[in-house]
Formats: C-alpha cells, sequence, structure tokens
C-alpha cells in the first residue's frame, strides 16, 4: 500500500542540491521503503524539469537520464482511476482552490485515496489542506 501522494516538486528536489532539504530527504526514503501513487502525469512532469535543466546547463548531458532511471526504480503506483475525475471532482478543486487542473489532480488523488500529499507547491499544498488533506512537508 503507497504511503503518500507525491508531486513533481518534492520529485525534484531529490534531484537538485540546491532543492532538497533533510525534510525532503525524509520523504524520498519514505517513497523509497514504502511505495507511493502518482498521477501519470508525473512522469511528464519530472522528465520535463529534469530535460529543461540539461537544456539550461544546470546539468551535464545525460544527467537527466540518470535521474529519470533512479525516479523508476522507485515503487511508484500510478493512478488509473484519476481520468474518471478529471472533468468532475478534478476542475471542482481547481476551481475552489484556484489551481491548474494539474495540480488539482494531486488534490484529488489525494483525497479520493486518503493519503498525505508531498508536495513543496505552496498553493496545491494551501488547496490540500483547505480539504482536509496531510500535507508534507510542513
Amino acid at each position: 500500500m503507497p504511503a503518500a501522494v507525491v508531486d513533481a516538486s518534492v520529485a525534484i528536489s531529490w534531484c537538485f542540491a540546491d532543492q532538497a532539504s533533510a525534510e525532503t530527504d525524509g520523504l524520498f526514503a519514505i517513497v523509497r521503503d514504502e511505495g507511493a501513487v502518482v498521477p501519470a502525469l508525473w512522469f511528464w512532469e519530472v522528465g520535463n524539469v529534469l530535460v529543461r535543466a540539461e537544456r539550461r546547463g544546470r546539468m551535464a548531458a545525460g544527467d537527466a537520464d540518470r535521474r529519470m532511471a533512479l525516479m523508476s526504480a522507485l515503487p511508484l503506483w500510478v493512478d488509473q482511476a484519476g481520468i474518471g475525475h478529471a472533468w468532475s471532482e478534478t476542475v471542482r478543486l481547481a476551481r475552489i482552490g484556484q489551481l491548474s487542473v494539474y495540480d488539482a489532480a494531486y488534490v484529488e488523488l489525494s483525497l479520493r485515496r486518503a493519503l498525505p500529499l508531498f508536495t513543496q507547491d505552496g498553493p496545491m499544498a494551501d488547496a490540500a489542506r483547505a480539504q482536509g488533506v496531510t500535507v508534507l512537508p510542513a
């Protein structure tokens, strides 16, 4: 059983030392040991950030591929049911939380699965907390 929903902002913190913290390192250990569930869009979000970082010279050529391979080794479950909520509950949460529908997908998934949300995105965290979701890092 996965321990949490993890968003791209936390996953990216595992890739760059200047974005890492003791809290995000602790969240990595939880995901590594217990697993997490993600919406399918997570893979595109993380991949996009890493490829853009490579293009901008923030990481050496090929580092994005190595980081994606390491992420692929994590016990992640892709939520298949989310698509059925995309134009209903997810859009509703986007509206009330002033979020993109992409970000609301993480909140909806956390609510539906009754799991904490690992995010460093302030508006997403606020919207999730307003719905009663536990958000880490605090």
